[in-house]
Order: C-alpha cells, then sequence, then structure tokens
C-alpha cells in the first residue's frame, strides 16, 4: 500500500509531457441549430502495471481525440480516433511492442434523457519492432444508446452501452460485441472529484479458435483534477482484458495505476 502511495505521488509531481479503453463521455447540451464542429475533446493517459510476470506488459499509453463534426440539433455526427502504445522490458527497458488503433463514426438522435447513435467501429493492431505478415483488425456496425447525466444528491452518473456485429474481420475470431459502461462522479471540493468507472465487453466468437464467448471487465476509481484548462485524473485500475497480444487469442488480468490529461469538457475517448 506504501509503495502504491508513493508511486501515485510520484505520477502526480512528475511533468505531465508524457503521452490509453475512454475518457468521461460528454454531457451534451443540444445546440438550437447547425453547428460545424462544435466540440473537440482530447485525451492522453498512462498506465503502469503492477505485476510484470509478463515482460511484453510494463507501460500502456493511450492518445485520442472526440470530435462532433456536425451538430443539427436533434442529433449529432461525430468522430472518434485513438492510439494505443503498450511497452515491454523483453529487449530494452523501454520496448514498444504494440500500436493499436481505433476509428469511430457515427451519427445520432437525442430524445428526452438519452441519446441513439448508429456506430460504424474500426480496430487496427499492429506489432513493433517484431515481425507480423498478415493483419489483425475488424470492422464492426451497430447501436449506441447514451444517457443524459444523472444526479443524485451530489453524484452525477452517465451510462452507455453499444451493440454491434462484425462486417470484416482480418485474423479475429469475432462476430458480435457488447460493449457498456457506467461512470460515478462525486465532487469533493473545488477542483477535485472522486470517480469511479466500471465496463463489461462481451464477445460473441466463431468458434474457429477452439473458444467460447469472451468476457472482458474494466474497474477504475481515482482523483480528478480540474485546472484552469485540462483535467488530470489519477486512477487506480483493475482489469480482464480480451485479447491482449495481437497474435494470441487468450485473456489477462492485472492491475494498473496511472494518470490522464483530458482537454476542456469531458471526452469519450480511450
Amino acid at each position: 500500500m506504501r509503495s502504491l502511495f508513493l508511486m501515485l505521488i510520484g505520477l502526480l509531481a512528475a511533468p505531465l509531457v508524457h503521452a490509453q479503453t475512454t475518457a468521461f463521455p460528454a454531457s451534451e447540451t443540444p445546440g438550437s441549430g447547425l453547428e460545424f464542429f462544435s466540440r473537440f475533446d482530447s485525451a492522453i493517459s498512462v498506465e503502469r502495471f503492477l505485476d510484470e510476470e509478463d515482460e511484453r506488459f510494463v507501460w500502456d499509453g493511450n492518445i485520442g481525440v472526440d470530435v462532433d463534426i456536425i451538430d443539427y440539433g436533434f442529433g449529432r455526427t461525430a468522430v472518434v480516433a485513438n492510439y494505443e502504445v503498450v511497452m515491454g522490458r523483453e529487449f530494452r527497458p523501454f520496448d514498444t511492442n504494440q500500436g493499436n488503433y481505433i476509428l469511430e463514426a457515427s451519427t445520432s438522435a437525442r430524445t428526452g434523457a438519452f441519446e441513439f447513435a448508429v456506430v460504424f467501429h474500426h480496430v487496427s493492431r499492429h506489432l513493433s519492432d517484431r515481425f507480423k505478415r498478415g493483419s489483425v483488425d475488424w470492422n464492426m456496425l451497430g447501436g449506441r444508446i447514451i444517457s443524459r447525466d444523472l444526479l443524485l444528491g451530489r453524484t452525477t452518473l452517465y451510462g452507455r452501452a453499444d451493440i454491434r456485429g462484425a462486417l470484416r474481420k482480418g485474423f479475429v475470431d469475432y462476430r458480435w460485441e457488447i460493449d457498456t459502461e457506467v461512470v460515478s462522479r462525486v465532487p469533493l471540493r473545488p477542483l477535485l472529484a472522486a470517480f469511479t468507472r466500471g465496463s463489461v465487453r462481451v464477445l460473441g466468437v466463431t468458434g474457429d479458435a477452439n473458444r467460447g464467448t469472451q468476457h472482458g471487465y474494466r474497474a477504475e476509481g481515482g482523483l480528478s483534477f480540474e485546472g484552469r484548462g485540462p483535467t488530470v485524473d489519477l486512477f487506480i485500475v483493475a482489469e480482464r482484458r480480451i485479447d491482449p497480444y495481437p497474435l494470441e487469442f487468450s485473456t489477462a488480468n492485472w492491475l494498473t495505476t496511472g494518470f490522464r490529461i483530458s482537454g476542456i469538457g469531458q471526452s469519450r475517448v480511450p
């Protein structure tokens, strides 16, 4: 516990200039008419694995943007782009071994307390400094439901659920996916809040890899410091990740700790 506390203090004191699956989703206020590029959110995060039994997983970093291209009052068209880098220590102290991309495009309609969207979801996974001839990627199309922020006392709650089916895939055996998330935020004092985030991922597979439906989760909790511009989050994560290495069909359980820097507003970027 003492070492974990010192690690969090070290992250807070270190210069936050380093450059990962989501920061706080946007709390939407419908516009009165047609607006172009009405919102631009960004996030940068770094996580340190607390268990280094697998030398391929020591650091995990993400940088992404979430942009509303057009807001037409009753809905919006948005894009999300995220790049994840995974570093180990197999061959050198900071050994980059993965580079993963997420690209999303969505069109939505707002109604009452919810927003409904059609989402195109693309993931592409690559090895760094290692041989990989074939592609590891997939395209999915599906629907998303997003709740508006719900205030319960001093606690703000947010929820999201995605369900999508595979259009095409390379190497992976995915058929469909359900991805859900619930976020809570409690103000502690001016410019300081506590937050939790829980997400569950369920993957239906073809059976070609001799395995059944896959289940993953991510439970995150920490403190959020709001500055004049960006917000800095310090957090601890317990995660079960599906297929953590691009060329292996497996799951991994681990603990990480890290920080996230988010732009003005609340972002859906991983």
